[in-house]
Parts: C-alpha cells; structure tokens; sequence
C-alpha cells in the first residue's frame, strides 16, 4: 500500500462526510424543533453570578458576549466567563469510523447519519437553551444559536481529529454525550470512559444500532466483512452463530448499563429504524433535569 494512501482514505472520507451533511442539518433542525413544540416549558438553567475567567472569544459565538472592557487592553477579544458557564457546558462526540457506515437491506439509513442526526439536533436544542456546547477535538466550546451549524462545518475535522472521546479540554462538571455503536470489546470501551469517570465529567452515551445488529437476520452460507480492518468471515450456517451473538450483544450492553448506573450517568440504546426523537427526548429531558437541580444547589448554598 503506497505511504499516502491511510491520508486518501481519510480525505475520501471527510468528503463523504461533508456531501450529506446539508441534508443531514435540515434534517436534525427539524427534529429540534417538532421536540421543542412538545416541550412543555423548561426551568432556565441561568448564569453564575461568580466570575470564572476571561478567555478568547471563539469565532461562531454571539458578539454580545464579548466583553469590550477587557478587549480593549490589546488586540483581542474576550469573554467573561462566570463559574456556572464553566461548569454548564454540553460535550458532544458521533462515532463517524468505517463501522458506523454499516446499513442493512432493513434499514434507510446508516448509523453515521443517525449518530451525526442526533448528536447535531440535540446541539439545536441545547443551543436554544442558551447552553455552551463544544464538539470533541476542534477547539473551544460555543455559545451561539447557529451552533448546529458551526458543527457541520467541523464535523470533517472532528472525524479525524477525534476518532475516540477524548477527555482534553473538558472541564470537571461538564456533560459529554458519546454516540457510537459501542460493538468494541467492552474492555476497551470502559478504557476510553475511564478519563471521565475520573475527571468528574458526566457521560451520556447513545449506543446507535441497525436493526439488522439487533436480530440477526442472517442464514446459510454468509460472508461478513470487519468495515475497520478488511478481514473477511466466511461461514456455512450463519444461523448457529444467532443465540451465541444475541448473549453476547445482551452481556455487552448489561454491563455498560451497570457501569453507567454506577456513576450517575446516561446508556440509550437507538435503533436506526426507530424514530430519532425517542433518545433526544430522553436525553433532552435528563440534561435539562440535571441542570436544574444544579441550580437549585447553588441558590440553596447562596
């Protein structure tokens, strides 16, 4: 294989990123908004009073949060930034790795576009709501209505740069919201998590499957093919291998399910053939719940 071709391949694929990511705006746009009209009112997260830090203003952010007093010492813009901003800011990560392009003859879409849907429409929301939102490994977090937008824009980046959640740059108390498959030996999915746990970030994960993941439908003489490495399995009777894979899929989501309980935080399971506002309602609802009781903490200690 000729030195530059892992870089083609991923260029190839931002490209492929990029093509369908107007449609998939559209899309996610909508269904923030058919959620918002059955929302039926949410408590105000508000603003810290405690100031936190000035830091660079962050281009795609509201000019009204720049504070011109400390911008004029010199040739930058800045942004006062109090203690509850620190503190509230949404994380998001989609899986967009070869895997996630899986999509069976039962399905209309391919999990990357139902990861990129979710993760895309559950930042509109967060956004209207006046959240900070930043998307795992291109940069600082935003406070912008179009955030959505800016998100798309650097989704190609963000699919290169971040292949894994990475723990740099998010602060204690913050959320992440983690959409992928989750198919990895769950060994290495709980090392990918452990940074968080340790760094007091709270974690929601959204295990995104196809509907084929979930019954294997699969019988005869069948080949599959491993979309991350190219290694190819070829089997006589595909149906022997269907209650030994349905344990294992059960053991692997039993125990990141206990994982996440343990420490207080979120596992969805989403199918691609179901309805994509189901996990952003939950979601939506724990994430608006939670920052409410936080706020209701710091009243209580003022």
């Amino acid at each position: 294989m000729p030195p530059d071709a892992p870089l083609n391949e991923e260029v190839s694929r931002a490209r492929q990123i990029a093509a369908g990511l107007p449609d998939i705006l559209i899309e996610a746009r909508h269904i923030a908004s058919t959620v918002l009209a059955g929302w039926h009112g949410r408590r105000a997260s508000g603003r810290g009073e405690t100031f936190w830090q000035f830091r660079p203003f962050v281009p795609g952010e509201a000019a009204a949060s720049i504070d011109w007093r400390r911008s004029a010492r010199d040739d930058h813009l800045y942004v006062r930034e109090t203690e509850w901003e620190a503190a509230h800011t949404v994380w998001f990560w989609a899986d967009q790795s070869p895997s996630m392009e899986f999509r069976s003859r039962i399905a209309q879409v391919t999990k990357r576009q139902r990861a990129t849907v979710l993760m895309l429409a559950l930042t509109e929301l967060m956004a209207a709501g006046g959240e900070r939102v930043g998307l795992m490994g291109t940069g600082a977090p935003i406070l912008a209505r179009h955030a959505a937008e800016q998100f798309a824009i650097r989704l190609p980046l963000h699919a290169r740069e971040a292949p894994q959640p990475v723990i740099a740059g998010v602060r204690r108390m913050s959320d992440a919201v983690l959409i992928g498959d989750f198919l990895d030996p769950v060994e290495e999915t709980e090392a990918l998590l452990e940074p968080f746990v340790r760094n007091g970030v709270r974690a929601h994960l959204i295990q995104v499957t196809d509907p084929a993941e979930e019954v294997f439908p699969y019988a005869g003489r069948t080949e599959f093919l491993d979309p991350e490495t190219g290694q190819r399995h070829l089997v006589s009777r595909a149906e022997q291998y269907r209650d030994d894979y349905a344990r294992r899929l059960t053991a692997l989501r039993e125990r990141l399910g206990d994982r996440c309980r343990r420490v207080d935080w979120t596992f969805l399971v989403h199918r691609t053939d179901a309805p994509a506002t189901e996990p952003i309602l939950a979601l939506h609802a724990r994430l608006s719940d939670r920052n409410a009781r936080l706020l209701d903490n710091r009243r209580g200690a003022a």
